[in-house]
């Protein structure tokens, strides 16, 4: 692959990221440090001109040490997942990636499920989730699953039912959550309804159907908000009432976040000041 094709930012950064790659650019995860390339230059056209994403709360991510970003789902398609990932390439003093677990549909796709390995999104296996956290890497977790990111416009920005496996993964590897909010998918991509029969023909959940027809996100801003860490005590092997009680408290504070977020993002799009909104929540 012609070093040609990947940006000079990204190979600036890509010389930082902390992996072990051997002497054929390839890490014990099957990472590849040229798909890498290739991968954050594809992102950073969208996250820098298309989307044009702000990222805030970036210095609540460690630099280095496992963490669990915990995100709200949304954009009837995995945008959020993709610019997660740009945020933490591009905007930390140390680039970093973040591990995504891919939904089983989507490890169907040959060309796309060849590509997620090659950069880091891997399966959602409990075993893979335990593994990456236990080398001190960072894992991207989306409780809300497909349930999230087929949400319909009218239901834009309410969480819906987390699963509780994140939590005793993050109990079992003793892993700091990050509570963090993706703003914006929504009206990039305001899905009105799905199309089932599309959706069995590409072995997907669904199939999100915009105003507009074709399920392209708009080139509209986009904001990540990373809190600050959250800290549980516990093994992994709590009963259910302990577990989703504080599968609640990270929920409740990724809703805070997607507050402050929206008010954030409309005064951003009104063309306001920022600091007129006042403190973080």
């Amino acid at each position: 692959m012609s070093k040609k094709v990947i940006s000079r930012d990204v190979a600036e950064r890509l010389s930082r990221l902390n992996l072990p790659f051997d002497a054929y650019g390839m890490d014990p995860y099957g990472i590849s440090r040229a798909h890498l390339g290739l991968f954050f230059t594809f992102l950073e056209v969208f996250y820098k001109h298309y989307f044009r994403v702000r990222c805030f709360g970036i210095e609540n991510v460690p630099k280095t040490g496992r963490a669990m970003l915990v995100s709200n789902h949304s954009g009837g398609i995995p945008t959020d997942g993709g610019m997660l990932l740009a945020s933490l390439f591009f905007e930390g003093e140390q680039p970093r990636l973040a591990h995504g677990m891919v939904e089983k549909f989507a490890q169907t796709w040959p060309f796309v499920s060849h590509w997620f390995s090659r950069v880091g999104q891997l399966p959602g296996l409990p075993e893979h989730a335990i593994r990456l956290l236990q080398d001190d890497r960072i894992l991207m977790v989306f409780p809300e699953g497909a349930r999230g990111t087929g949400k319909l416009y009218k239901d834009r920005y309410q969480l819906v039912r987390f699963g509780s496996g994140f939590m005793r993964i993050a109990l079992q590897t003793k892993s700091p959550i990050i509570p963090t909010a993706f703003i914006g998918g929504e009206e990039a991509l305001p899905s009105i309804y799905h199309a089932k029969t599309l959706a069995k023909i590409v072995g997907a959940p669904y199939w999100p159907v915009p105003p507009y027809l074709v399920p392209m996100p708009l080139p509209l801003p986009c904001e990540v908000h990373y809190g600050e860490p959250l800290y549980f005590e516990g093994t992994g092997n709590e009963a259910d009432h302990v577990i989703e009680g504080y599968v609640e408290q990270v929920k409740l504070a990724i809703s805070r976040q997607i507050k402050y977020g929206c008010a954030l993002h409309g005064q951003r799009r009104a063309g306001l000041s920022y600091e007129k909104l006042g403190e973080r929540p």
